[in-house]
């Protein structure tokens, strides 16, 4: 299967409500986070909102960015630096 390539308003989509995926994005890589406990109904601990670019925000995270190696890459975020 190939990747998708998201702009950051498809990303916007993928946001966990109503039935839909919830993925993230970290650092151009684009993560489905839909099965993670954490992650229900496309919030993480009334903080994050799925359907959005974390790479920012996973610097403060009180765990590693290894967690993401848990779930698939479905895609790669158009222009992440």
């Amino acid at each position: 299967m190939a990747l998708k390539v998201f702009t950051i308003e498809e990303l916007r989509f993928y946001d966990g409500q109503e039935g839909r995926p919830a993925y993230i994005a970290y650092r151009g890589k684009v993560y489905d986070v839909s099965t993670s406990y954490s992650w229900r109904n496309g919030e993480h601990y009334l903080v994050h909102k799925a359907g959005t670019d974390l790479t920012n925000d996973l610097q403060h995270a009180p765990h590693g960015t290894d967690l993401l190696e848990n779930y698939p890459v479905v895609g790669f975020l158009e222009n992440a630096s």
